[in-house]
């Protein structure tokens, strides 16, 4: 599978973090998902809009230019049916751009927040002093950001503060320039958070390679 992220990407955001961990004392992950669920649903949504639609369709036909139906016209009608369901349904597996229409909004914002959660327990990003990890999860199929962060650094960033910290993440996001989505992240957390954390030492607790899963 093709990474989001080339290795002078990774090299240069990998630098930056920590430079923004060392003014911040923050202790920050990138994260990077192709893709955070299987969503099995959507070729079955595919298929049943195009095969109602092209129901819909041969019934209008019918209801306004009635013809003698006999076995053969019967049989068409119902491949060409079954044949408007099937040609979405595998567009969906080709395509991410079309999958992505049958994807509602509040289920890619559930699957991508509950896959960074998964990502923070597993990874262990609580486990620093001062509770000051910051996990950034970027998905690529579902074109979300997330940002979670500990205890040690909720009173800075508020949910309105993280809302506008993914809102100048999301422009690059949805122009596939992942780069550059992060570093705007990395910018937008050096000024939320400076001056940087009180009562902790200037040290590396979490390795600033990137995840990408």
């Amino acid at each position: 599978m093709k990474h989001i992220l080339s290795e002078d990407d990774k090299i240069f955001l990998e630098a930056r973090i920590a430079e923004t961990e060392k003014k911040t004392r923050a202790q920050i992950v990138l994260a990077t998902a192709a893709r955070c669920d299987s969503y099995a649903e959507i070729p079955w949504k595919a298929f049943a809009f195009g095969a109602s639609t092209a129901a819909l369709i041969v019934f209008l036909f019918d209801l306004f230019c009635p013809v003698w139906y006999t076995g053969t016209i019967t049989l068409l009608s119902i491949v060409a049916i079954l044949a408007a369901g099937i040609v979405p349904a595998l567009l969906t597996v080709i395509s991410e751009r079309f999958a992505r229409i049958f994807l509602l909004r509040s289920r890619k914002y559930q699957e991508t927040l509950q896959y960074a959660e998964s990502l923070f327990l597993s990874r262990e990003i609580f486990a620093t002093e001062g509770r000051r990890g910051i996990l950034i999860l970027i998905s690529r199929f579902e074109k979300q950001v997330v940002i979670l962060p500990d205890t040690g650094v909720r009173d800075r960033l508020s949910p309105d503060v993280m809302k506008n910290i993914i809102s100048k993440m999301t422009l690059p996001l949805r122009k596939k320039e992942f780069r550059k989505a992060f570093e705007n992240g990395l910018d937008e957390l050096l000024t939320v958070l400076e001056p940087s954390l009180p009562g902790t030492e200037e040290r590396n607790e979490l390795s600033n390679e990137i995840i990408e899963e």
